[in-house]
């Protein structure tokens, strides 16, 4: 039997091991244990990844065709039909084998950092669930699902976020979190509906079809002014790629979710939830390829969040929020990438980002872990001496981060910004200065934490120093494991996924747009690329290579050579200093305006509506209305018969009139 005879039979059992896990560690945790959870959801993302690597073969090796079905109707009406259904092309695939692999070391990974936790079996049911949820989501065929999966992974992340649900800042946090995504996801739900309205269908290749025949096609929003139905749709759905995806000015939640344990933190930041909005993106790209507004529009927001956000980095003294700031720096360049019509870049440098982005989530953890859960780096200092394995996995994570010739960063940041120099649209002059500006910020905070927690002087105390030793193997062996990727995965692919066409027929590019076409005539291999980087176009853009060896060398000057200089920096500039340590003022604006006005309207609605109309006007004044009219009616049982008999007299002359009323 033909092992790839039936595929539907191999996507679904890709998608339905993490939730089989899920469902037995969740469910049955006491039955099984805390090893037979791990067991169980590591199994079943790890079918899950194999498999996926078994699709990857086919499509790309074995001559396989795209793969696009319904697998399950959830609703008819007429002639729509609300469909379950795999979209199984070169773009989703990648994002399968992505998703599964880090999600699988990561579960990994999870056996040593959680192992006294005694929410163990539960955190396994929730790692594996949104898995699940953001397989769902890559592999849709249609909007609904697409908006299933995007839902799914908003309210998982929520669980986990807040797993440690005693303390008050994760509740802050996840809460934080679920709300701002809130803001993004009705902006996305605006674009699905507009798209059902115009479109008249939810799948992907039938609304991509009509799309070009409805590119000129304007709508009235408000007032007698004509918008383009097909910018109203892009700028809409962007919004929800902007929450997901952590952009400025939805970018809050994400710093707070490092609130959650170290795993989850590598997880959200590195393969699931925030590389949801790139992804969606690039999936749409015949749609926002028919309109310049919107890209434009995400060259700007991008191109905001990847120099502002790196900016915040810099000031950071906890160890997993200086990461954070650099996966919301990272997620601009992708995003840049889009608004320049170079998807692919932005798909290449999504997966090297999972792969370095994990190994140093996951290296920060290790280091959490011998610190004895002290994430304060100013009390860090000289472990390398203790911890070798997550000395050097770092070092490979930091300069696969900062883009060192020949690493995978290397080749897909490069890409993006020599793809932003080569656009033609108008914001792309903003955009260029911005990721060109944060190659340097890149290189500074990422060697600055490098510095600050493996050399130096130690600051430990002395009771964290005598324990102090390298991690168990459960947790070293994946830090090994991501380092190899992080190293070699850019040389590999940079030829067919940027220039090639390993995304043929999956991601739309409109002729004007192709900058990664022009950007390809002067590849000739990955060897050729670093000496072009050092000798050619070190010559006529010397600033790439100057700016990223600047920022190490600064990092060393300041927190290694000088370390007293940085305190003596925020003192002489402490306007600029207390900018970035209040993050631009964003969290406090939002917490005051929105949590604060939204406080402000439920309280009035409460006075109004609780304590004065329901309380005061109904409850109590029913109840007084009661009082005030049986005092009255009392008054008329005095207990003498004259007055009994008066009443009785006047009743029946009333009686008498109205039957000689009747009568007349």
């Amino acid at each position: 039997m033909d092992l790839f005879e039936n595929m539907e039979d191999i996507y679904l059992a890709i998608v339905l091991a993490p939730l089989l896990g899920s469902v037995i560690a969740g469910l049955f945790g006491k039955l099984i244990g805390r090893s037979g959870a791990h067991w169980v959801a590591i199994a079943g993302v790890g079918v899950s990844f194999v498999l996926s690597l078994l699709a990857y073969y086919h499509l790309f090796y074995n001559g396989g065709e795209v793969y696009n079905a319904a697998v399950y109707t959830w609703l008819n009406s007429g002639d729509l039909h609300f469909e379950i259904g795999f979209l199984i092309d070169q773009l989703s695939v990648t994002m399968m084998v992505v998703v599964t692999f880090v999600s699988w070391i990561i579960h990994i990974y999870t056996i040593g950092y959680m192992v006294d936790d005694p929410g163990y079996q539960r955190f396994f049911s929730y790692i594996s669930l949104f898995t699940f949820a953001m397989l769902m989501l890559v592999m849709s065929n249609n909007f609904l699902q697409l908006f299933f999966g995007w839902e799914a992974v908003g309210l998982v992340s929520y669980l986990l976020i807040g797993f440690w649900y005693k303390r008050e800042p994760a509740i802050f946090a996840n809460l934080k979190a679920f709300l701002v995504n809130r803001v993004g996801d009705f902006g996305f739900l605006l674009g699905v509906a507009a798209v059902f309205m115009h479109f008249h269908s939810m799948d992907y290749i039938e609304v991509f079809e009509q799309a070009p025949a409805l590119a000129s096609v304007t709508v009235n929003i408000w007032g007698d002014e004509s918008w383009s139905l097909m910018s109203v749709i892009c700028i809409c759905l962007f919004i929800g790629a902007m929450g997901k995806s952590a952009q400025v000015p939805l970018h809050v939640w994400l710093p707070d979710s490092m609130e959650g344990p170290t795993p989850i933190s590598a997880l959200i930041h590195a393969a699931t939830m925030v590389t949801a909005g790139i992804f969606m993106v690039s999936r749409m790209s015949p749609l926002f390829e028919l309109s310049e507004t919107a890209l434009n529009f995400i060259l700007i927001i991008g191109a905001t969040t990847a120099f502002f956000m790196g900016l915040l980095a810099l000031v950071q003294n906890d160890i997993k929020r200086v990461i954070a700031y650099s996966t919301l720096s990272q997620l601009g360049y992708m995003t840049v990438a889009l608004g320049a019509s170079a998807y692919a870049a932005a798909m290449f440098h999504l997966v090297t980002h999972a792969f370095f982005k994990a190994l140093l989530f996951l290296a920060a953890g290790a280091v959490i872990i011998a610190m004895h859960h002290q994430q304060d780096m100013r009390k860090y200092g000289g472990l390398y001496r203790y911890m070798p394995i997550t000395w050097i996995t770092c070092l490979v994570g930091s300069i696969a981060l900062i883009g060192f010739p020949g690493t995978s960063g290397f080749y897909s940041k490069d890409a993006i910004i020599e793809a932003v120099h080569l656009s033609t649209l108008p914001a792309a002059g903003y955009a260029y200065v911005a990721v060109l500006s944060g190659v340097f910020i890149t290189a500074l905070y990422s060697f600055r934490l490098f510095f600050m927690t493996f050399h130096g002087q130690e600051k430990m105390d002395k009771q964290t120093w005598e324990h102090l030793h390298e991690c168990p193997r459960v947790v070293t062996i994946p830090l090994l494991i991501l380092a190899i990727p992080s190293l070699i995965i850019g040389a590999w692919f940079a030829g067919p996924m940027l220039f090639g066409d390993h995304f043929a027929g999956a991601i739309h590019v409109a002729e004007g747009h192709a900058v990664l076409l022009e950007l390809g005539s002067h590849y000739h291999g990955e060897w050729y690329q670093i000496a072009w980087q050092f000798f050619v176009h070190a010559i006529s853009h010397p600033t790439v290579i100057l700016l990223a060896f600047s920022g190490v060398f600064t990092a060393w000057l300041l927190y290694i050579k000088f370390p007293t200089v940085p305190e003596k920096f925020a003192n002489n500039l402490s306007m600029i200093h207390r900018l970035l340590v209040n993050k631009y003022g964003f969290d406090d604006f939002y917490q005051k305006v929105f949590a604060g006005g939204a406080k402000g309207i439920g309280r009035l609605f409460w006075q109004m509506g609780d304590v004065k109309l329901i309380d005061g006007l109904m409850v109590n004044g029913s109840a007084l209305s009661v009082r005030w009219f049986s005092g009255k009616i009392r008054q008329i049982q005095s207990g003498y018969l004259y007055h009994y008999a008066f009443a009785m007299i006047v009743g029946l002359l009333l009686f008498l009139a109205v039957f000689v009323h009747k009568l007349i």
